[in-house]
Parts: structure tokens; sequence; C-alpha cells
């Protein structure tokens, strides 16, 4: 089971409905893709609640500008049946650094120009624009 592509698949779902708010089951890596997703101005916000002991839920707040989806599009590179690496030189630019690509590396959930900046590479999750 693929839970990062169903993380994905959940905000490019509530973004192409206009949805204000959407929440899926919490993780530590979804978690860490939501932090990575706030501080690259994609989402406007999100937080994490018990919903009952031992099951927690993340709540992301989805960021329009003038009515239009801050994140348009949305691909998963690395699946669990192929998994992509790269080296900090091979990472990829989306849309001329208009978008972000999001990698796991050792030093945690990290987006294209983080690893490149702290010369690291490591498995290319997604890209996102």
């Amino acid at each position: 089971m693929d839970t990062i592509g169903d993380f994905l698949t959940v905000i490019r779902n509530a973004s192409t409905a206009k949805k204000q708010n959407c929440s899926v089951c919490a993780s530590n890596i979804r978690v860490d893709l939501a932090g990575v997703l706030k501080k690259n101005g994609f989402i406007r916000g999100y937080s994490v609640s018990e919903i009952r002991p031992g099951v927690k839920e993340i709540s992301l707040q989805l960021k329009y500008v003038r009515g239009v989806p801050a994140i348009t599009g949305v691909v998963r590179c690395s699946r669990p049946g192929c998994r992509l690496y790269c080296s900090c030189d091979e990472i990829p630019n989306v849309y001329n650094n208009l978008g972000i690509c999001i990698l796991t590396t050792s030093k945690g959930i990290l987006s294209g120009s983080d690893a490149k900046h702290n010369h690291v590479g490591g498995e290319l999750l997604c890209k996102v624009w």
C-alpha cells in the first residue's frame, strides 16, 4: 500500500474540488511532507489531532491565490515497485523552480533546494507545482 501516494491524491482531489480543508490519517512521513509543503508556501497550514487514543489525523488548510489553487499538480515519482534515487547534483528543477521536488534524505524529508544546499541526495518522492 502506498501511503504517500494516497496522501498526495487526497491533496490533489481536494485542490481540484476547491475545498478549503482536507484531512488524512497521520504518520511521521505525512507530517513531514505537510511541513515541507507549508514551508514552501503550497498550503496555508496543517494541524495534527488525536481523534481517538492511538489514532491521529492531519488537517490541511489548502491555499488559493485569487481562486486558483496553489497546488496545480502533484506527481508521485518514486513508487513502492520502482524507487528513484538521485544525488545532490541530479536533483531535478520543477517548472524552472516554480515547483518543488521532495526527497527523503539522511537529514530527513527535504525539498530539492534544501537538499542541494545541504549537499545530500536521496529518494525522490514527488514533484509539486
